[in-house]
């Protein structure tokens, strides 16, 4: 009786590579994001929410500035992150080029961190309910950016 091993791989089925009009065709109905569009979008929702916490903090110095800065700390690093991609990594061999974005991812989120560790710091009276709520919801663009993807070149 032959054992199966469910980390055995599975023969190839022979998928046929794309031809150069069929991968063009892919491309044009599922386009990339722009890193350069989902940090716009991200400083976008940022002040968004900073007119929020405005509002729903009564005006407060210190609740909008808590805000701003939960929305920078994930906007600062993604521009970041975003212009290293562009100068940095497109340069480097496809196959190098894939540990140069993890490592970009690292330093992304190390700054991000770092920038979380320094908030108490910085901003002095800090509202934790408004930097965190600006924080999660600039992350969320990540998803936003993802279901827009292809909407303007679907329109036009």
């Amino acid at each position: 009786m032959q054992s199966v091993d469910p980390w055995q791989e599975e023969p190839d089925p022979g998928v046929a590579p794309l031809t150069p009009a069929q991968a063009r065709d892919l491309l044009q109905r599922k386009p990339q994001v722009s890193v350069w569009r989902v940090v716009a979008l991200q400083a976008a929702v940022g002040l968004v929410v900073s007119v929020a916490a405005w509002i729903i903090g009564g005006g407060r110095l210190a609740v909008v500035l808590s805000a701003l800065y939960g929305a920078g700390m994930v906007v600062l690093p993604s521009a970041l992150f975003a212009g290293g991609i562009q100068l940095w990594l497109s340069r480097l061999k496809p196959g190098i080029a894939v540990y140069g974005f993890a490592f970009g991812e690292l330093l992304k989120i190390g700054l991000t961190v770092g920038l979380l560790m320094l908030a108490p710091r910085v901003v002095q009276p800090l509202s934790w309910a408004a930097l965190l709520v600006a924080l999660v919801l600039t992350l969320q663009v990540y998803w936003i950016a993802l279901l827009l993807r292809g909407k303007n070149r679907a329109a036009g």
